[in-house]
């Protein structure tokens, strides 16, 4: 019974017993233990890396999407020089919205990297894990309605509305669409 992964310990008998003053319950004890190796760590632990690498690469996506959106704004002349449009991200409440969205995604993606890493080096962490699905969740759905309302936003600048008289306002201000 001798292995690399086995303990055997035996248990010798006492001064009273060898003498047979002791009232004999049992035959010697010998406890055996046996480590067994964890079978879905592997697993585990590869999930754990791919969730933090696509929290990294989510924050870079949030972050570019924030300041791209942040920094458009364009400037049209109108009959003379003097006379000018300005067209801004914050000219529309949908932008500032998708704008603020992204950027509370981005926060708290970087926030939740310590977390992440907690489940790569503790796999039994099920709270922690539980946490941050329940937090993703939230943040996913902010995410998806301040795309959604851009969205919105940015096909009626291209096409219009003619039942609401808007007129399409991308044919003017090309950089900005």
């Amino acid at each position: 019974m001798n292995s690399s992964n086995s303990t055997t310990i035996h248990v010798s008998e006492t001064k009273a017993e060898a003498k047979g003053k002791a009232p004999l319950i049992a035959a010697p004890i010998v406890a055996t233990t046996k480590a067994t190796p964890h079978p879905n760590v592997g697993w585990k632990k590869g999930v754990a890396i791919f969730d933090f690498l696509l929290r990294l690469a989510a924050i870079a996506a949030t972050l570019a999407a924030a300041t791209t959106m942040g920094t458009t704004d364009e400037t049209l002349p109108f009959f003379t020089q003097y006379f000018l449009f300005q067209a801004s991200f914050d000219d529309l409440p949908a932008f500032m919205f998708f704008v603020v969205a992204t950027t509370i995604a981005s926060g708290y993606l970087a926030l939740s990297l310590p977390f992440s890493l907690v489940s790569i080096f503790r796999l039994h962490a099920q709270r922690t894990r539980l946490l941050l699905i329940i937090c993703d969740t939230v943040v996913l759905a902010l995410t998806t309605a301040g795309a959604a309302s851009a969205t919105a936003i940015v096909y009626l600048a291209h096409n219009g509305c003619t039942s609401a008289n808007w007129l399409a306002i991308c044919q003017q201000f090309t950089d900005f669409c």
